[in-house]
């Protein structure tokens, strides 16, 4: 079983950044497909940014060119540095592991940990 924290949350201004952590346990492993998702109130779930073990990228239109996404498999930890954040970009944010794909769709993620809050005023 993997279990995954995130950290790094917080209350931001329009334009300010933030750095987001995951770290993983339990049977965690550099192999797992990894993602940032949130879910913003009344909203489903949306995928952010995801990862694979060889850095390669995938992120939603409306993060790109502002949300970096990184792991360091040395340390188990997955990053997503924000920065020029928006007020829509309030939500929980939550980190997942999927051993099957590396995809935006939330479905075929196993693994979640419990969020992060990300609030951005104007």
């Amino acid at each position: 079983q993997v279990q995954l924290v995130e950290s790094g949350g917080g209350s931001v201004q329009a334009g300010g950044s933030l750095r987001l952590s995951c770290e993983g346990s339990g049977n965690f492993y550099s192999g797992l497909f990894m993602g940032w998702f949130r879910q913003a109130p009344g909203k489903e779930r949306e995928g952010v940014a995801v990862i694979d073990r060889a850095g390669t990228t995938t992120y939603a239109d409306s993060v790109k060119g502002r949300f970096t996404v990184s792991r360091d498999n040395s340390k188990n930890t997955l990053y997503l540095q924000m920065h020029s954040l928006k007020p829509e970009d309030t939500a929980m944010y939550y980190c997942a592991a999927s051993y099957s794909k590396m995809t935006l769709d939330r479905y075929p993620y196993s693994a979640w940990g419990q969020g992060t809050q990300v609030t951005v005023s104007s």
